[in-house]
């Protein structure tokens, strides 16, 4: 089962299941309730590997996720850019002025306030996209729809009243793959990736010096989030993205300075750019 599996969170029809299909078209998707269950499965070998979302173009970052890495024991082995299109789903027979609400995940509403405030529809949070095409189809009211994908339209039933509804053409999602052994890829072979949480040292300017190796060594650092941890105003741990393998000169001797100023470093993972991120750069974004 494990080399055939990979894990996501949500009902079938979840936009990470389809990206699950886009990314790994001969695995069989495991569709797991929340992300922790998603995180277990792959830990205890029930699937090889788990397609996690952690951002969005338009929403941000995905909430719990990089509380949820560190401490799962799993390694980050690749990325994947899934284009996201939205579609307002409901009932066979739904006439847009009929409706009165519409459900679907936070970051989905999100995405799509456009048509919510044009057709002055009340928004209703539901725990997944997926999720929400199933309760529509479950209670049968014609004055509720649901933003989900066509898939979830496909599995659940339900009738496609408008799409690509999201406010923005460039509405991706940013998924991680995770598994429970590291890769290393050639640092050849192309443009790497190195992910990695740190916290630093409570003393004055110790995030400055601590990212200061990065800039003397020419390191570009793609990506810097910061985010609380153990509900402490005072302890805040940071998740970085850099671009550059950490055998290279650069690199090493970035991840020493930052070594000095911290109180903990933790790699997550090493592992090859996806090319979506050379087309952004190609077309200026």
């Amino acid at each position: 089962m494990t080399d055939r599996h990979i894990a996501f969170q949500g009902l079938p029809g979840a936009y990470s299941n389809m990206a699950c299909r886009a990314a790994y078209p001969d695995y069989d998707p495991l569709p797991c309730e929340t992300f922790e269950d998603a995180f277990a499965a792959v830990e205890h070998g029930q699937a090889a590997v788990g397609m996690i979302p952690v951002e969005n173009s338009l929403a941000g970052r995905v909430a719990d996720i990089h509380h949820l890495m560190p401490g799962s024991g799993l390694h980050i082995v690749a990325e994947y850019f899934h284009r996201v299109r939205h579609n307002l789903l409901g009932l066979p027979g739904t006439d847009m002025k009929d409706l009165r609400t519409v459900h679907s995940h936070i970051h989905a509403l999100a995405q799509c306030r456009k048509l919510i405030r044009t057709h002055n529809l009340a928004p209703v949070v539901e725990a997944d996209t997926a999720g929400a095409a199933a309760d529509i189809a479950k209670r049968g009211d014609r004055t509720q729809a649901a933003i989900a994908s066509s898939l979830a339209g496909e599995i659940y039933g339900l009738e496609t009243l408008q799409s690509d509804i999201e406010d923005a053409e460039h509405n991706t999602t940013r998924f991680l793959i995770m598994a429970r052994e590291p890769v290393d890829p050639d640092p050849e072979s192309g443009p790497i990736i190195t992910s990695f949480v740190f916290r630093v040292r409570n003393i004055p300017a110790a995030l400055y010096k601590a990212l200061g190796g990065f800039a003397t060594n020419g390191v570009n650092m793609i990506k810097l989030e910061s985010y609380m941890l153990d509900g402490s105003f005072a302890s805040t741990q940071f998740y970085a993205d850099i671009e550059g393998h950490p055998s290279s000169e650069p690199v090493r001797l970035a991840l020493e300075e930052l070594g000095f100023f911290s109180r903990s470093v933790n790699i997550l993972g090493v592992y090859p750019s996806h090319p979506f991120r050379r087309e952004n750069a190609k077309n200026g974004l």
